[in-house]
């Protein structure tokens, strides 16, 4: 019995990569995926995305779903994907930021409308598809400003969307409300997860990669410092009291391949799942201390607020990251 064919859309970013991963490495077990489609809008050749090489890879790059109607879209991935027919599940993760919430919404709407769009008519036998969004549906992104009353930790995936204006700031919403009506008579299925900070691997550069900066801030740091220097934590008294969870990426993929493939769920439309590494929430007073130690430093809180910034300091020492480099 053949397999079933998954599309990624967004695939170069921390969380596209581990779902195209994932699903190579036969996510929940073997023979379960016959076809895996990358999709991304920068180029990216097989040796630069560093999955494994196999023949059931095929990539999709430089198919602009912003900048091209649902024809050209269309056009590009049966060209680039003769296959593309077979498809049967497909995982939705690309995103494009805009500093003005109103035009990010009208363009993440975009986003995911023609691609959606695209594929519907492309993939007659699409069982599933899968949205994943994050805490900024509980208004994670408004810090102190968030709203308090029916939103509250710990967040649930019953409480109710942000209100108005708050939520027609918020692209979340837009692709939800979308998706809704054109998913109402179609055969597939569709849910939405939800995960806290997203923590994981890219080979190509991405600017939500905070693992990476947090790497290469620490490495460079032990460099000048030396090893056991104490390295300050970059933030407020609040913030590393602060509660919050993470994602690995590796994790969520899985969270959602398992619930596109198993019932009841996949036969469901519009379900929201939380997602994090565990029950437990934990605090930068916990993680940095952790994370330093592993770099062979020592993780503090000093009692000024933002001593350092982690970008700032990474430019201003890129001579001393270049000589890293060579050694």
């Amino acid at each position: 019995m053949p397999g079933k064919a998954a599309i990624v859309f967004g695939a170069s970013g921390v969380s596209g990569w581990a779902f195209v991963n994932e699903l190579l490495q036969d996510y929940p077990a073997p023979g379960t995926w016959s076809k895996v489609y990358a999709h991304f809008n920068r180029p990216m050749s097989r040796e630069e995305a560093l999955w494994p090489n196999e023949d059931r890879l095929n990539i999709i790059s430089g198919v602009d779903l912003l900048g091209s109607s649902v024809e050209e879209i269309s056009n590009a991935l049966t060209a680039q994907a003769p296959d593309i027919a077979e498809v049967t599940h497909a995982y939705f993760l690309a995103y494009k930021a805009n500093s003005a919430p109103l035009v990010e919404v009208e363009e993440n709407e975009i986003l995911l409308r023609r691609a959606i769009i695209a594929l519907d008519s492309l993939a007659p036998s699409l069982e599933f598809v899968v949205l994943q969004h994050g805490g900024r549906y509980y208004g994670l992104h408004l810090m102190e400003d968030r709203p308090t009353g029916d939103i509250h930790p710990p967040y649930k995936e019953t409480m109710p969307m942000l209100a108005k204006p708050l939520r027609d700031e918020l692209f979340y919403y837009a692709q939800l409300e979308w998706l809704e009506k054109f998913a109402a008579d179609r055969q597939w299925g569709w849910c939405e997860t939800r995960p806290d900070i997203v923590i994981g691997f890219t080979p190509a550069h991405n600017a939500y990669n905070l693992a990476g900066t947090v790497g290469v801030f620490c490495s460079l740091f032990r460099e000048l410092h030396g090893e056991r220097a104490e390295c300050p934590f970059p933030g407020t008294e609040k913030s590393w009291n602060a509660v919050w969870s993470h994602s690995s990426s590796d994790m969520l993929a899985r969270q959602a391949i398992h619930v596109s493939l198993t019932q009841p769920w996949c036969s469901q439309k519009g379900e929201a799942f939380n997602a994090a590494d565990s029950l437990t929430a934990s605090t930068w007073s916990k993680r940095w201390p952790e994370i330093c130690s592993y770099f062979g430093l020592q993780g503090v809180k000093l009692d000024e607020d933002d001593p350092i910034e982690m970008r700032s300091f990474i430019k201003g020492n890129s001579s001393a990251w270049e000589a890293m480099e060579t050694k």
